[in-house]
């Protein structure tokens, strides 16, 4: 199988020295995409600013903004099995990124547009056969955001964690809500473990 993985986080410019961003550090897109190269698999990853290692065997290309990355993805989706969108992307952009550094000021306001959906826009375009992942980072409800996430953009499987899954080594609440309406909920389980928990899944959808 072909799988494309998106990682890391994205960052939206204020100006060319300030950005929107969060805490994703990348990790767990580049664990996935481990967990796949030693499957046999043959691995691209889309990846934000990280200073992780490029896993061996991985063909890897850069991007930073939501755009760059909703691209990237509808370039290459065409072409692979399976795409698993780990990237935490930011969900909002400046309206107007300014050229020259912004002066302090003693109070300002920055008005703010919603990125692209590179879910959605990946549901007009996925044919059969092709098999879509997503995650959601949710604080309340959890299985019922993430579940209506799963039917909105057509996904396969969707893992659903919180804000404690954040950084190195981190344990979480981690939910994983299938198509057919199935759910798994794993108490204190880390990146690494749900990397394999991916894994295991993948040749049941390939069938």
């Amino acid at each position: 199988m072909k799988i494309l993985i998106t990682a890391g986080p994205t960052r939206e410019y204020i100006d060319p020295v300030r950005f929107i961003s969060n805490p994703s550090t990348g990790k767990m897109g580049y664990l996935i995409a481990e967990e796949c190269i030693s499957q046999g698999y043959e691995v691209v990853i889309i990846s934000g600013p990280t200073h992780l290692k490029i896993p061996s065997g991985v063909r890897c290309i850069n991007v930073e903004t939501a755009e760059e990355m909703k691209e990237a993805v509808l370039k290459i989706f065409p072409d692979v099995d399976v795409l698993i969108m780990s990237a935490a992307v930011s969900d909002w952009k400046p309206a107007v990124r300014a050229n020259k550094k912004l002066k302090r000021k003693k109070a300002w306001s920055l008005k703010l547009l919603p990125n692209p959906d590179i879910l959605k826009e990946v549901a007009k375009i996925k044919r059969k056969g092709q098999t879509v992942i997503g995650f959601a980072l949710e604080t309340t409800d959890i299985v019922k955001n993430a579940g209506r996430k799963l039917k909105e953009k057509n996904l396969d499987l969707i893992i659903a964690d919180t804000p404690e899954f954040f950084g190195e080594g981190k344990a979480s609440r981690v939910v994983f809500i299938h198509r057919d309406g199935r759910v798994e909920e794993f108490k204190g389980i880390k990146k690494e473990e749900v990397a394999r928990k991916i894994i295991d899944f993948l040749p049941i959808f390939k069938v």
